[in-house]
């Protein structure tokens, strides 16, 4: 099966040897997206919900690229430095998937790049 790589201007750049996603077949893999600006590059400024919010955004952005949406996410993987931003990650996905939910895991890390405090990777099937 062929792999193509997806990559928009929308969402932040690759900063390692990763595609933003790759699609194969009907499925897309979307790389793991942290809160950045994609125009600065920068940590978007506020709480951490702004930092949730960027980081749903930037998948967004990626699915979009892909010709779909976050209503394609089939399977969602949460990465919180603190466990104890888990319901305000809830409230914040209520804004941007409808139901039914993607499957979904939420791990509790002890690092993430750039220092951050959220990242969240994602599987489409279009």
């Amino acid at each position: 099966m062929s792999k193509q790589a997806i990559h928009t201007d929308n969402a932040p750049a690759a900063i390692g040897t990763y595609s933003q996603a790759i699609r194969s077949g009907n499925l897309v893999f979307l790389s793991g997206q942290i809160p950045l600006v994609p125009e600065t590059m920068e940590i978007v400024e506020g709480d951490f919900e702004s930092r949730a919010r960027q980081v749903f955004s930037n998948l967004a952005a990626v699915a979009r690229a892909a010709d779909g949406s976050l209503d394609d996410v089939v399977k969602l993987t949460i990465f919180l430095t603190d466990l104890d931003n888990f319901a305000t990650v809830n409230a914040v996905m209520e804004d941007f998937f409808e139901q039914p939910f993607p499957a979904r895991a939420a791990i509790g890390v002890a690092s993430l790049p750039k220092g951050v405090d959220v990242e969240a990777d994602a599987i489409l099937a279009l």
